[in-house]
């Protein structure tokens, strides 16, 4: 008789996929393989039976994940961040989510507000237009597939679109719209509408139609700003995506209140440690500190003892304060070229907080013993008062290394930055171990001008200096994970989960079409995506398999519950080492506190309920703060290439859609669009699989990762926006290869020769374009 593959020690039976299914659908709250074990009451050797029939649902396609959380398989996960878009026959709000494929997942589902009755008073009511969190669980028959409950307002629609207002000189004027979506269609503003706008100024207006002819026509409701300097470009992001440039009186009130923290309350003594910071050269913020020396255990020959200090913000901002709750909203600092919006007013970021050199400071410290492998054999934290022996740039420090000390580093050469050179060696051993995904993702900076103009874009040299600094923040964040874990204190993980069953298919297709078998053996590892670049390194198809693994991978986030880093290979990780720039980091302090006892402004019990709540809209703000990192990026290059239409440049293909190419110029790093009516007298196919435009009669092919040369044809500064005309060919298919490319996902796109005839810029960029960890200060961000 065959052996049932789902039978557990013992005589039990697993219960079957309806039963987990229906468990999954009933459950408000969410779902993982833990609350399934615990219902149906699996415990042992089960669990192991258990997890093999959940992965049969998953690759069944029945059941899909979202880290930790299971949900059905087309379906969304238990906590969501979604627009509101309207409202049903019964007046009830409806919302649709913010991430959702339409192109491979259809239309998506709709979500009917559950709103009290009688709201709280002083509590936000959200409207139509509004962005809001949602807690969601699949809704009976009829009317919307998913029922939502508020869990916070986002953002409130204050208007229906931004733009600049140019005036007229009898009065009134137009409004140009910032949204690529709306370039070209200025609104006109009626005289007596202006609001008090000046030409020049970023303004919010509000739309209507009237008149005859139903002429939509503007209404300036707020002066945002003026952008007659290019220095105030940045302004148009915040604007776009609510970030709160301005602190509420009381937070400001409460910061300046704010008194240095003392030795009292059992702080220890750390001022005559030598630690030191390094940091970027233009930082204006300090809240890491290290320091190495050998350890003089003899059963740990070659071994070290590294500290990492990071500034104590707990000791300033205390639960429930304005100064906390103003935190928890922005989630995070926000990078810009012109200028960081700070999670902390400046009292507390720049001044109490900032680990300054020769100043007393207070901060949280671990202390890690590693062998002379790198691996960490124990750590303790401590709560010190210490003071910084020097504040150093990464070139300064990596210069003194290489026999050019300065003033600053020479005295402090051999006691301090050497070993913490040897150390770094060390644990430079166990990160190769390990085997974190080691994608090649150089990071441009845009340098300005006195004026706020574009100087020039460089790619700063990666050196040793910031890989010591990563590589002992990370051990500093297993450390605090590693301890709240043990104390059994609740946290929130930073958490990045596998790539999706889906992702690795279209990888596999990839690389099958450049001759790669994709073969991968037991679990999921990074050190798989490392063996595929190291195969492709140096050949033609590097690129394209560098840029595809970067789309496979998922989106890091915050998260309650732990599933794992799977990007650094690791079991457990959580930010602790920025509190001063991440929300996360100080929930992580706190808990810390709590855990050891440090103090009495640990993390209090009403906080911990609330933690996969938190987790959810930081989540929330990071994708804010990078979308609009990125589109400032845009617009300040773009406004940098407007006097060069015409011009030549090479670049790299980085997406492919139905509509076109998106060229990456290698000179800036600047995007750009080439309408698929513009590349040639063909019909164009997409092959979603080969990420490619294939031309039918021709062959010709142009591909993700392909080389370009490309005019620049069109700029909108404004918006961000780059068009480009193709110069260079692309590669030519045998029409055997061709019938390869072209399979079940090619669809007819363009051509020159006037049908179907697009142009202009596109409404977004390709999915995946905006995975990358936020620009700005990046030690430990993934």
């Amino acid at each position: 008789m065959a052996k049932d593959p789902h039978a557990m020690r013992g005589g039990e039976t697993l219960p079957s996929r309806e039963e987990i299914l229906d468990f999954i659908r009933g459950e408000p709250g969410q779902v993982g393989k833990r609350e399934i074990a615990r219902a149906f009451g699996i415990k042992g050797g089960g669990r192991i039976a258990l997890k093999r029939l959940i992965k049969e649902l998953e690759d069944d396609g029945v059941l899909s994940r979202s880290g930790k959380a299971l949900h059905k398989a087309g379906g969304l996960p238990p906590v969501v961040l979604a627009d509101i878009t309207g409202r049903d026959r019964d007046g009830d709000l409806m919302a649709t989510p913010v991430e959702w494929d339409e192109k491979s997942r259809g239309a998506p589902p709709g979500i009917a507000l559950r709103l009290p009755r009688k709201p709280k008073p002083g509590l936000p009511v959200p409207g139509v237009g509004d962005r809001v969190l949602l807690r969601v669980e699949e809704a009976g028959e009829g009317g919307a597939a998913y029922s939502g409950r508020l869990i916070k307002l986002v953002d409130r629609s204050r208007a229906q679109i931004i733009g600049v207002f140019r005036a007229l000189p009898g009065g009134g004027g137009s409004i140009a719209p910032v949204d690529k979506r709306q370039l070209g269609k200025e609104i006109p503003i009626p005289v007596g509408d202006e609001h008090g706008a000046a030409d020049g100024d970023l303004v919010s207006v509000s739309l209507a139609k009237r008149g005859r002819f139903d002429l939509t026509l503007g209404k300036v409701v707020e002066r945002l700003g003026s952008l007659k300097s290019e220095k105030a470009i940045s302004l148009v992001a915040i604007h776009m995506h609510s970030i709160r440039m301005e602190f509420p009186p009381q937070a400001l009130a409460e910061a300046a209140r704010a008194a240095p923290a003392t030795l009292g309350g059992g702080r220890e003594d750390w001022r005559a440690l030598p630690l030191v910071t390094i940091d970027p050269a233009d930082a204006k913020d300090h809240d890491d500190a290290v320091h190495a020396a050998p350890d003089e255990d003899p059963s740990n020959e070659g071994g070290f003892v590294v500290t990492v200090a990071i500034a104590d913000v707990a000791a300033y901002v205390t639960p429930g304060s304005a100064l906390d709750r103003e935190a928890q909203e922005r989630g995070n600092s926000t990078y810009f070229p012109d200028r960081v919006v700070p999670m902390l007013p400046e009292r507390i970021s720049n001044d109490l907080c900032s680990l300054r050199p020769l100043e007393a400071r207070p901060a949280l410290a671990v202390r890690m013993v590693i062998d002379r492998e790198g691996v960490k054999r124990r750590h303790t934290f401590h709560r010190i008062l210490m003071k910084s022996a020097a504040k150093l740039s990464y070139q300064q420090a990596q210069a003194a290394i290489d026999g050019r000390p300065d003033d600053t580093t020479g005295p402090i050469l051999e006691p301090v930055l050497k070993p913490l050179w040897e150390a770094y060696f060390c644990a430079r051993k166990a990160r190769g171990e390990r085997g974190p995904l080691e994608l090649d993702l150089p990071e441009r900076k845009i340098l300005l001008k006195p004026d706020g103009t574009v100087d020039r874009v460089v790619v700063p040299e990666r050196l040793d200096a910031h890989r010591l600094i990563e590589e002992f923040m990370i051990l500093a964040n297993v450390a605090a994970a590693e301890t709240l874990e043990e104390k059994r204190t609740p946290l929130i993980y930073r958490v990045h989960d596998e790539p999706s069953l889906e992702k690795l298919r279209g990888l596999g297709e990839v690389l099958a079409s450049v001759g790669i078998k994709m073969t991968a053996k037991g679990a999921l590892r990074a050190a798989f995506f490392n063996t595929i670049l190291a195969r492709v390194g140096g050949t033609p198809h590097e690129p394209l398999i560098n840029e595809v693994i970067l789309r496979t991978q998922a989106q890091a986030e915050y998260a309650n519950e732990n599933y794992g880093h799977f990007g650094l290979n690791l079991r457990r990780y959580a930010h602790f080492t920025s509190p001063i720039r991440r929300y996360a980091d100080l929930i992580v302090h706190r808990a810390l506190i709590r855990a050891l006892r440090l103090g009495d402004d640990g993390l209090p019990d009403g906080t911990i309920p609330e933690l996969a709540e938190i987790a959810a809209k930081i989540s929330a703000a990071e994708r804010r703060s990078m979308a609009a990192e990125r589109e400032t990026v845009d617009r300040l290059i773009a406004h940098h290439l407007a006097d060069r239409i015409g011009a030549t440049f090479e670049g790299r293909i980085t997406g492919v859609t139905r509509s076109g190419l998106f060229v990456r110029l290698s000179e800036t790093g600047a995007d750009g669009f080439i309408p698929a009516s513009t590349l040639g007298a063909d019909y164009y196919r997409f092959d979603e699989a080969a990420h490619a435009l294939v031309g039918d009669r021709t062959g010709e092919t142009h591909r993700l990762g392909d080389p370009a040369t490309v005019r620049l044809v069109e700029a909108a500064p404004l918006a961000g926006a780059l068009r480009f005309e193709l110069l260079s060919e692309g590669a030519t298919t045998t029409p055997r290869a061709r019938r390869g490319l072209s399979g079940r996902n090619a669809g007819r796109t363009g051509r020159r020769d006037g049908e179907n005839r697009g142009g202009g810029f596109p409404k977004g960029p390709p999915a995946g374009k905006s995975k990358g960890p936020s620009p700005g200060k990046r030690k430990n961000g993934r």
